[in-house]
């Protein structure tokens, strides 16, 4: 027996071009959606993409960034900005950090494998991290109070999963994907907006933190390494 249309490499590529490269809109505009078809209706909605086929199941890492185009990272896996503000704050807008000028908000797609994690860092900015598909992150939060928290980034929402996470500017935080598929795909929108990634990045010492932080600190050391899959 053959394998079908569907089952195929060309066949998923196909339905994710289709369906638009911006993971997690599940909507396209009428011209879009109606390309191949016939115009909608005055006051009709517009009809969802594939609207009765989900999301392959066997959809791989390589390709969604491929399609995303995500480019290594040196703190959080795989990454391409999507968004700077036009709207700049002017210099003495904001008390420092921030006094010197940047964009309102910036956001970025970043995807997590078991062998590119998001490593212990921070930032100034506040950010808000997004689920958009795959498995779970497991984010170790170090807040600036002393205190850590472990939290999961995913779809699980009744399981106690977030699919938003606030991270304030300051909290040295980890992550790391967890489940089935080995890889996650989010997003992270920050406020005010990253003027160059690598300058405002503060990377973590973890022997240090595991000091200010000891209830964490076989977290901090076991971290780096691939979580086991669930399920």
């Amino acid at each position: 027996m053959t394998k079908s249309d569907d089952e195929t490499p060309i066949a998923r590529r196909n339905f994710l071009k289709h369906a638009g490269v911006a993971a997690g809109s599940a909507m396209l505009t009428p011209s879009l959606v109606h390309a191949e078809g016939s115009a909608p209706t005055p006051g009709q909605q517009p009809s969802l993409v594939n609207p009765e086929k989900p999301m392959p199941d066997n959809v791989t890492a390589d390709e969604i960034k491929d399609l995303l185009k995500l480019e290594p990272n040196a703190t959080c896996g795989f990454v391409r900005e999507t968004y700077k503000s036009a709207l700049q704050i002017a210099p003495g807008g904001l008390p420092a950090p921030f006094d010197k000028g940047r964009p309102a908000g910036t956001a970025l797609y970043f995807m997590v494998t078991p062998d590119a994690p998001v490593k212990l860092h921070r930032i100034d900015n506040d950010q808000l991290y997004h689920y958009y598909l795959g498995d779970p992150l497991e984010v170790l939060l170090l807040r600036e109070g002393g205190t850590s928290e472990l939290v999961v980034v995913g779809p699980n929402i009744p399981g106690g999963e977030l699919v938003q996470l606030l991270i304030p500017g300051g909290t040295f935080h980890t992550a790391r994907v967890t489940g089935k598929k080995r890889w996650f795909l989010g997003a992270s929108t920050e406020w005010p907006g990253v003027v160059l990634r690598d300058r405002d990045v503060e990377m973590g010492n973890i022997e240090a933190l595991a000091v200010k932080y000891p209830e964490a600190a076989a977290d901090l050391r076991t971290f780096p390494l691939p979580a086991k899959p669930k399920g």
